[in-house]
């Protein structure tokens, strides 16, 4: 039996589906966590199947997540609706709630967050409620664990019975008349098309094409059809989309007055908050601190003191594997291949995970809080002069985690417009794979400004971000961004369950990847830098396999100060994973953990290094986020297109900063009149926007 699990964006509506499944799916304080369907098994019912869709706010086709979630609930009926409800907003979730009664589909309703209502003084009369809305309602805490059992058991019983919810005319007025002479017309249709006459008459009046469509109406119903909708908007002198959304707030309104009685501590933590997080000059300065307070403690001294730690130990163990190795006498060639291979390739990644593990840490603390959505609605008019919707930036954070899940994110994006540009935006978001790549370098050429450096490397991808952003608004027609309307979810104390499993993901996901893509990718290239195009095992690696293939490659990262044939290779192995660059380097120059700085100082200099860490910046992500562009895309034209960008672009920015890194050892005054200049051009091309619009209203 199928459970469709679906509620309000932020209704807490994945972590019902976690306890219900024992799952661990992510779950956020803010809008879009969930962007495709999940399926798992219900907790004590095998038989029971429950599938978490998209949050929505309705059931009318506007979004990718209500198309989802409505051809889901059309085309495979489900046995039961589980309504996930944000209790403290029971008003706006009792919108999707009638809508949903409408289908007439057995549903359980379930009142979430019933511990805030508590401690806001409120109190909900659960079986008032119930009877006016026609299904069972049970009262939950998801976060804590609060209800699940009796939720678990009224949706099985609700399931397995059918019942469906009681019959709920909402409706009055001309809005009544005229639902009432469609499902006149077309419910027979409506039965062979198997939808509910009352939900088919709905979206009728609401002049839904999808519903047209489906049941296959004649040009004379349709035309009746619309007879009676202008009729409507003829009595009540407004549009039909208005009218019906004032016949069910009608009906809200008066259902909540007879059950909700709202006591008077409600939401005074987040009113004081906001004065502060969203004030229109603090708002900004604000976010840059706690941005550079999250870079701090991942590369800063916490982060790069846990990283000391955890390359002695694994230099420590690949010292104790060696000589044990050296003892037993194990053939040379294998030998090689765990020492000089797999514990080089992977331990220089490892080493690194403590970094990984504190930006997730904070930037979960932050998500849980409540704050990125208040990030979303203060960068709303910034994101605008770009072109886009503010909605952007909680896709283009998630960057700075992984780009696979922030590329899937931005199918929350309102237009396709938005989402394609946004898409190739976040590649310039240093994701936390090449965290390892920025610290290996920085830590050797840079030592005693490592976390600086880091930092500034982030800094340039939002820089490169805004640009590509302004100049893609010159084009004609692509300055308006789509409208942005987005809840500000209670701030709330994070919850360390949820931080906790979200940590816990991220450093398993980044486990896996080091023992299963780099651990194959360092064997390959331990492989090709060990054995000449004949076979045979050679002493140097300049005389491997990988060395020619580099060297065919050098020619073109020469102007760019990386002529060794060893960057160009790794930079390629960076396709399957970013950490692999590094690993790749450590095998290709026979270095252990403890001996990768003096390694990667003979093969860059310092303009090098630069070029390199900036060309690691900004060229084309791992072959998985590739993938997810070209899902999002829907075709490879985008694809290819983004990828061909992102090299091209890479070279570009990589010889302007090498070229800027060898003119300061010349004139540090002329570099930095040119670094000046190139600061400026995103203030010149929005002042250029801007000037262009003036003309535009004017004319």
């Amino acid at each position: 039996m199928i459970v469709a699990l679906l509620g309000n964006q932020n209704s807490g509506k994945t972590t019902v589906f976690n306890q219900m499944t024992g799952s661990n799916q992510k779950v956020g304080n803010f809008p879009g966590v969930t962007v495709s369907k999940k399926e798992a098994s219900l907790r004590g019912h095998s038989d029971f199947t429950v599938v978490d869709l998209p949050g929505i706010y309705s059931l009318s086709p506007y979004s990718a997540e209500e198309v989802v979630t409505r051809d889901f609930l059309v085309d495979e009926k489900p046995d039961v609706i589980l309504n996930v409800i944000d209790t403290t907003q029971i008003e706006r979730s009792l919108y999707l709630s009638i809508q949903l009664i409408e289908m007439n589909i057995p549903m359980v309703i379930a009142l979430n967050m019933m511990d805030e209502i508590r401690q806001q003084g409120s109190h909900v009369h659960i079986e008032e409620l119930s009877g006016r809305l026609g299904v069972p309602l049970i009262p939950i805490s998801a976060s804590r664990n609060e209800g699940i059992l009796e939720l678990i058991d009224e949706t099985v019983r609700v399931a397995k019975s059918g019942q469906k919810p009681a019959n709920l005319d909402l409706c009055s007025g001309p809005a009544h008349r005229a639902i009432h002479a469609i499902m006149s017309l077309t419910e027979e249709r409506a039965d062979a098309a198997g939808l509910s006459s009352r939900y088919a008459a709905t979206k009728l009046a609401e002049r839904d094409p999808l519903i047209q469509k489906r049941l296959q109406l004649s040009e004379n119903e349709l035309e009746a059809i619309e007879q009676i909708i202008v009729l409507m908007e003829d009595e009540l002198q407004t549009d039909n989309l208005a009218a019906l959304a004032d016949m069910r707030y009608t009906f809200i309104d008066k259902v909540a007055s007879a059950s909700i009685h709202k006591g008077s501590g409600e939401d005074l933590l987040t009113e004081r908050l906001d004065r502060v997080l969203t004030n229109r000059f603090a708002a900004i300065p604000i976010f840059i601190l706690l941005l550079g307070l999250v870079f701090w403690v991942a590369f800063g001294f916490p982060g790069t003191w846990l990283s000391d730690q955890l390359t002695s130990g694994m230099g420590w163990l690949t010292a104790q594997i060696d000589t044990a190795l050296t003892a037993s006498g194990l053939n040379f060639v294998l030998h090689s291949l765990i020492v000089d291979g797999i514990l080089a390739g992977v331990g220089s990644v490892l080493s690194f995970l403590p970094l990984i593990a504190l930006l997730y840490l904070m930037l979960s603390i932050l998500e849980d809080s409540g704050y990125m959505a208040r990030v979303a609605f203060v960068m709303d008019s910034w994101m605008r002069r770009m072109g886009i919707s503010g909605a952007a930036i909680v896709p283009l954070i998630m960057g700075f985690g992984c780009s696979v899940p922030a590329i899937m994110s931005t199918r929350t994006l309102p237009s396709k417009r938005d989402r394609r540009l946004t898409i190739f935006m976040i590649p310039f978001m240093s994701c936390s794979a090449k965290v390892p790549i920025y610290g290996a370098i920085a830590s050797v050429f840079f030592p005693d400004h490592a976390g600086l450096v880091m930092v500034l490397l982030y800094l340039l991808g939002i820089y490169l971000a805004v640009m590509l952003g302004l100049i893609l608004r010159q084009r004609p027609n692509t300055s308006e961004a789509s409208p942005f309307i987005m809840e500000l979810p209670p701030y709330r104390f994070p919850s360390l369950l949820s931080v906790g499993r979200n940590l816990w993901q991220k450093i398993r996901d980044f486990l896996r990847r080091a023992f299963t893509v780099i651990l194959a990718v360092t064997v390959v290239i331990w492989f090709l830098s060990h054995f000449d195009q004949h076979l045979n095992f050679v002493s140097s690696s300049d005389d491997s396999l990988l060395a020619w293939l580099g060297a065919v490659i050098a020619p073109v990262f020469k102007p760019l100060g990386l002529s060794d044939w060893r960057i160009p290779a790794a930079l390629i192995s960076g396709f399957t994973a970013k950490e692999a660059v590094i690993s790749t380097l450590a095998v290709m120059s026979g270095a252990t953990v403890e001996t990768l700085g003096p390694t990667l100082a003979a093969i860059f200099t310092t303009p090098s290094a630069i070029a390199f860490l900036v060309y690691v910046l900004v060229y084309t992500p791992c072959v998985a986020a590739v993938a997810a562009a070209r899902n999002e895309f829907g075709n490879w034209r985008d694809t290819w297109i983004m990828i061909i960008f992102q090299l091209v672009a890479a070279w570009v920015v990589a010889f302007i900063f090498y070229r800027l890194a060898l003119l300061w050892g010349i004139s540090p005054l002329a570099t930095i009149g040119i670094i000046a200049l190139l600061l400026s051009l995103p203030i010149l091309l929005n002042y250029r926007a801007q000037r262009r619009e003036s003309r535009e209203r004017a004319a």
